[in-house]
């Protein structure tokens, strides 16, 4: 999480700061012109990987609480809702709805792990023992490790960020540190709701010797402890985690993917077009909500194992984009003398593309590891 917060800042440092006045992409182009047609095909190919999971997982949740319905069916309403929410409406009014989203999230994880009882000696110390468990259950500890990597360190997502502040309108050094509140605040929020759902494995789970191989069997458990209420609250936070990166992530990739394919064609020139008023983010939206909906048909894998695999893989991306970050944000020719990393920040990159290059090895491995299983 650390390295994450060091990482998505110097993204945004560059975004906001940067001699140029150009964007992140523009100066991973300025880098080497390879990134822009990379950085689009890998918009197509993970706005894929990353829906599948996520669509499989709105059909799960409101299939598994409602007990009415097809997970395929579920999934097609609420993935056609999303295509029209990323379409018809400005960002400022998916920014409310997020809100919304993130204060139901608070209320759900927090709520049913303070109902649990979490041990704070117990979190103290997974703070600084380090190693992995035998394997427990049907999931390889390597597979799991990785993909906690790929889900809280992230890799493509993090460059969704610069979008996200331009659409806030937030432009220049000026914004510096007012971004930097902004994602320490998102930083902040993403540890209580992590450190939430591991209490509820801490304390539910490895106790009684349990394990999670489907969507309903930790919200199951749940409503054995807490009740149908506890049940229902935990799987209306599921929900809002699940649709609000669903669409955000089909919103992100899409202004990333027409972006490159228009600094792919511009070369070093200036582009005029709005990246969401150029045709391709409208059919990387549509790409993104609807290719996924293959995956909820009978005999496809399910949500956890899709998740796990998803967020292995983007491991892999890891050592191209922070490589190439860390080459842009400690240039002068790129940022600018004023704004250059400073040491600790070249050690914490540094050290995340260290990590990417191992990962990416490890990510295969477990990928390759859990299909063969």
């Amino acid at each position: 999480v650390i390295m994450r917060f060091v990482f998505v800042s110097v993204i945004a440092k560059y975004q906001l700061c940067n001699q140029h006045q150009e964007s992140v992409l523009d100066g991973l182009t300025r880098l080497h012109p390879i990134y822009a047609p990379f950085l689009l095909l890998a918009s197509i190919v993970m706005g894929h990987v990353y829906a599948s999971y996520m669509t499989v997982g709105i059909g799960e949740t409101c299939s598994n609480l409602l007990g009415i319905g097809e997970v395929w069916q579920w999934a097609l309403f609420w993935n056609l809702l999303g295509l029209a929410l990323v379409l018809g409406s400005g960002y400022l009014r998916m920014e409310l709805l997020f809100k919304i989203f993130l204060a139901v999230l608070v209320v759900s994880f927090l709520g049913t792990a303070i109902a649990i009882g979490p041990n704070p000696a117990g979190i103290a110390q997974g703070l600084y023992r380090v190693g992995l468990p035998e394997q427990v259950g049907k999931f390889n500890p390597l597979l799991v490790a990785m993909a906690m990597i790929g889900a809280v360190g992230g890799s493509l997502g993090n460059l969704l960020y610069p979008y996200f502040l331009e659409k806030k309108g937030w432009r220049g050094p000026k914004y510096r540190r007012l971004q930097t509140y902004d994602l320490m605040l998102a930083v902040l929020a993403m540890i209580v709701l992590n450190l939430s759902v591991w209490v509820l494995g801490a304390e539910l789970l490895h106790p009684n010797g349990l394990t999670i191989e489907k969507l309903d069997d930790l919200p199951k458990l749940l409503s054995g402890t807490l009740g149908a209420t506890g049940r229902s609250l935990f799987y209306a936070g599921i929900f809002a985690a699940i649709f609000t990166s669903l669409i955000g992530h089909a919103m992100g990739l899409a202004l990333m993917g027409s972006h490159a394919w228009l600094r792919w064609h511009a070369g070093t020139g200036k582009i005029e077009q709005a990246y969401e008023d150029h045709s391709l983010y409208r059919w990387i939206v549509i790409w993104c909500l609807i290719s996924p909906l293959d995956w909820t048909l009978p005999g496809m894998p399910d949500f956890v194992t899709l998740t796990l695999v998803a967020n292995s893989l983007q491991v892999v991306l890891i050592p191209l984009i922070a490589g190439g970050l860390w080459c842009i944000t400690s240039s002068d020719r790129c940022i600018g003398r004023s704004y250059r990393n400073g040491w600790w920040e070249n050690l914490v990159v540094g050290g995340l593309f260290g990590l990417g290059l191992v990962g990416a090895w490890k990510a295969v491995e477990s990928v390759v590891k859990a299909i063969m299983s």
